[in-house]
C-alpha cells in the first residue's frame, strides 16, 4: 500500500521503550524496532526523537528541590540511553541506524547536524534525536517539532498513551471526546494537554500535520503512514 508520507518525524515517549516499573520493555522495542525497519524497508524515511520517562522526568527534579535545569540535563541523558537501546535493536533487524545528539558526546554517538542529519536520512538510515533540543525547559515533544521543521519532515507522528486528543482526561471522565482533526489554532485555544504549546506553535508556524496517535499497538506507526484513521489529526484547514 502507498505511503502517505515520505520523510516522517517518529515522536516516541519513554514509556514505549519501558513502564509499570521496568525500565526496558525487550519484547516491545522489537516490536516498534520492527515496524520501522518494515516502513524503512519500504523507502519511507524516519527520524525518531524519543523521550526518557521510563528514566527520569525533569519535572521530578524541582519537586525534590533540586534545580530545574540540572533536572533537565539528566533528562536529556536519559534520552541517549533510550536512543542507544533502540539504536541496538534496529541493528540487530538488519536496519542502518545513527544517533545524534543535541549535546555532544562524540565517543557516544553523532552531534546533530541538520545537512548530515538529512543526508543519513537520504541514504535510507534511521535517524535517532536525543537530548531533546539540547537546551533545558524545552520538553522532547517540542524536539520533535524543531528537528522535524529543520529536516523537512511530511508530519510528525507523536506516539502516546492514549490513542488522540480529548476535551478531558478520558481516563477520569468516560464522557470525554475524542477529536479526530483540529487545527493547531483550536488545539491552542482550547489550551489541550497532549502536547505542549510550544510544540504546537512550532507546528503551525511551519506547517507540519501532527498525528497523535496509541503506540500499544505498534503498527499504529505503520497504519498512520499509509493514512489510515488513527488518532487525532492536527494540522491547518486544506486550501
Amino acid at each position: 500500500m502507498a505511503m502517505m508520507y515520505r520523510r516522517v518525524l517518529l515522536k516516541l515517549s519513554g514509556e514505549a521503550l519501558g513502564e509499570n516499573g521496568r525500565l526496558f520493555d525487550h519484547a516491545q522495542i522489537d516490536r516498534v524496532a520492527s515496524v520501522i525497519c518494515e516502513l524503512s524497508r519500504r523507502e519511507a524515511q524516519i527520524a525518531v526523537v524519543i523521550g526518557a520517562g521510563n528514566i527520569w522526568r525533569g519535572r521530578q527534579g524541582p519537586a525534590a528541590n533540586m534545580n530545574a535545569v540540572t533536572a533537565d540535563h539528566m533528562g536529556m541523558l536519559g534520552t541517549t540511553i533510550n536512543a542507544l537501546a533502540l539504536a541496538d535493536a534496529l541493528e540487530n533487524a538488519g536496519i542502518d541506524v545513527r544517533v545524534m545528539t543535541g549535546i555532544d558526546m562524540p565517543k557516544i554517538a553523532e552531534p546533530y547536524i541538520r545537512l548530515r542529519a538529512i543526508r543519513h536520512l537520504e541514504k535510507g538510515r534511521v535517524v535517532i534525536f536525543a537530548c531533546g533540543t539540547g537546551n533545558p525547559y524545552f520538553s522532547t515533544d517540542t524536539a520533535a517539532a524543531l528537528r522535524a521543521a529543520e529536516i523537512d519532515a511530511d508530519v510528525i507522528l507523536l506516539a502516546k498513551n492514549i490513542d488522540g486528543v480529548y476535551d478531558d482526561d478520558p481516563t477520569k471522565n468516560p464522557n470525554a471526546h475524542k477529536y479526530d482533526r483540529l487545527t493547531p489554532n483550536d488545539f491552542l485555544r482550547q489550551n489541550l494537554a497532549a502536547m505542549d504549546s510550544t510544540a504546537a506553535s512550532l507546528s503551525l508556524d511551519n506547517d507540519i500535520p501532527v498525528l497523535l496517535f496509541a503506540l500499544k499497538d505498534p503498527e499504529n506507526i505503520y497504519k498512520a503512514i499509509i493514512g489510515e484513521n488513527v488518532g487525532t489529526i492536527v494540522k491547518t484547514i486544506d486550501k
